[in-house]
């Protein structure tokens, strides 16, 4: 046999031969892949599902646009659909339903807020006011309770949301207040979106009162991409007159990207009046300024929010914040002063600038007794400092006049001066102590008996008349000195 003319077609068997064997291959190593209905034939659009080195399951960037219903673009635009029809971008740890929920949006002029009892009164999410920049300098300030609502609001159930007040005038400005608001929430508890606010940017006073509406509309989408981007849902903010056919914002353009919550107030809130006359689309409706909530000592906003969540969210840095204390001056300008003042009378100091039954008080301070005040407001309030703690008094009940104003006895009628001392004392025994220094005027008379071991703090003796001024349980009263012991 002549091998060398046979071995042309030998060749040709044998590549054919091999070739049969790839494609039987490359057929067995598909039996068994789900193939998505849509997905062409092709490998390279085909749903294949790999693991990473943990071995959890993961898509690639283009199956997971195509299979996940909360995908992000690149351009911010999430495949979800608002209740009113509009696509708007999610963050991605969202849990959103379609419940129709109830909420108040609250600053630090709602002054120190009960937030239990909001919780109890079925408050479901509250909008909180985080800080803004200032109109005219254009610094950005905290807002000065903004840490107490939120931790306080959480605790107590209510879901929050934040907001900010911007009065940037470029796109770089609105990024830092965007960086800035992520920031300043990140050990929080944050569920419901981060709502960008900006109002009075007509007013003659305004750094933005040049600006186009143009610039005003992009500054805003500058802000809420930003959020979005720091992992929260950003949600536009403005009246319904600004919002109506475009009036003052680009609207058409920011409601196919992000939720709008819309201000406007009917004669008859809701639920009398069901919907806000706005006609655009939008997600959240402020339909009160004037509504009253227990724990809420002010006029509070009132809003309706057509999405709900069936849980809150963690923080985001997952710290938890440091306690946060409320600032009880909020709604308040005091204004610093050095001087030492007394009691015309006598005068209650609270913990608090307020008569309100949410104010505790610390002590009586009677005249004779001097103290530092520190502030004195327009609000007829007086900021103290007793016994190194900082305390409130009304201004009217008190005086720089120091001469100690002299209290008639009538044990002797003649005035009774008190000799300033700070002693601690007990009873020898036992001693009445009383409002007044005397055992015969008939306004005496004995608020506590004090037992040997009690021991407080003795302010002032007098000499000629035998008596003792005392501070017990912060309360100012008087006593027969010979029946005291001086530790």
């Amino acid at each position: 046999m002549n091998w060398k003319k046979l071995l042309p077609a030998i060749i040709i068997v044998a590549a054919a031969v091999i070739a049969l064997i790839i494609v039987l291959i490359v057929s067995f190593g598909h039996r068994g892949k789900k193939v998505p209905a849509n997905a062409s034939s092709t490998e390279e659009t085909s749903s294949v599902s790999e693991t990473d080195t943990d071995g959890n399951n993961t898509l690639s960037d283009k199956d997971e646009k195509e299979q996940d219903p909360q995908y992000s673009d690149n351009d911010g635009a999430m495949n979800q659909s608002a209740s009113n029809g509009a696509s708007v971008i999610l963050s991605n740890s969202t849990n959103e339903t379609s419940d129709t929920t109830v909420g108040v949006d609250v600053s630090k002029f709602q002054g120190t807020i009960d937030w239990a009892q909001a919780a109890s009164s079925g408050v479901d999410f509250a909008m909180i006011r985080v800080g803004y920049r200032a109109q005219k300098t254009g610094v950005i300030y905290a807002d000065t309770n903004a840490k107490y609502n939120m931790q306080q609001a959480a605790a107590n159930g209510i879901k929050v949301g934040v907001y900010f007040f911007s009065s940037a005038v470029n796109e770089a400005e609105a990024i830092e207040e965007a960086d800035w608001v992520a920031d300043f929430i990140a050990d929080y508890s944050i569920t419901y979106p981060v709502a960008f606010d900006c109002e009075g940017f007509n007013t003659s006073e305004s750094r933005q009162k040049s600006m186009t509406k143009a610039e005003r509309t992009d500054v805003a989408v500058a802000f809420l991409q930003e959020i979005y981007d720091k992992g929260y849902t950003p949600m536009f903010y403005a009246a319904c007159s600004e919002l109506t056919n475009n009036s003052q914002w680009n609207i058409a353009s920011l409601e196919k990207s992000f939720k709008i919550w819309v201000a406007q107030y009917p004669s008859a809130p809701y639920p009398e009046t069901p919907s806000t006359s706005y006609t655009g689309t939008y997600s959240m409706w402020q339909y009160t300024n004037q509504g009253r909530v227990a724990g809420i000592g002010t006029n509070v906003d009132i809003n309706v929010a057509y999405f709900g969540y069936s849980e809150s969210n963690g923080s985001l840095s997952g710290e938890t914040a440091a306690a946060a204390s409320p600032d009880v001056e909020a709604g308040m300008v005091f204004t610093s002063v050095n001087d030492t003042v007394t009691a015309k009378d006598e005068v209650r100091l609270r913990d608090k600038p307020s008569q309100d039954t949410d104010a505790t008080v610390i002590a009586t301070l009677i005249n004779g007794e001097t103290i530092t005040r520190t502030g004195t407001s327009s609000s007829g309030w007086s900021r103290l400092v007793y016994n190194g703690q900082t305390v409130y008094a009304v201004t009217s009940y008190l005086t720089t006049d120091l001469t100690p104003k002299a209290t008639e006895s009538p044990a002797t009628g003649f005035n009774t001066k008190f000799t300033d001392c700070n002693d601690t004392v007990t009873p020898k025994e036992e001693v009445n102590l009383r409002n007044k220094p005397s055992v015969t005027d008939a306004d005496s008379v004995v608020v506590a008996t004090a037992k040997k071991g009690e021991f407080f703090t003795r302010t002032g003796y007098n000499t000629e008349v035998g008596w003792s001024r005392v501070v017990y349980n912060g309360q100012t009263l008087y006593c027969v000195t010979s029946l005291l012991s001086i530790q």
